[in-house]
């Protein structure tokens, strides 16, 4: 699935993706697919980037649905956190 980024009301971007990884603690990191128009060919491209969200609860699982939105620098390499788990994985 594409998911687009969207601004929340308090002007931060939020993106929804898929949990690939639960290992860390208080850590996720979430999938997120988009597409984008190959310039030369025309055709549409799945592209996937893979952010580190703080998880405070440890409550996200592997496979899991998720909103994540942007906050501050939380360590070096997490700046965003989860906002709300949209559907647990099967």
């Amino acid at each position: 699935m594409a998911e687009q980024a969207v601004k929340s009301r308090s002007g931060k971007k939020e993106f929804v993706g898929y949990v690939k990884s639960d290992k860390m603690n208080k850590t996720i990191v979430v999938a997120i697919e988009t597409l984008a128009l190959h310039p030369m060919y025309k055709k549409y491209v799945k592209r996937t980037k893979k952010i580190k969200a703080h998880d405070e609860t440890n409550d996200a699982k592997m496979g899991d649905r998720v909103r994540v939105i942007e906050c501050r620098p939380i360590s070096k390499e997490k700046c965003w956190k989860l906002a709300e788990i949209l559907e647990r994985a099967k």
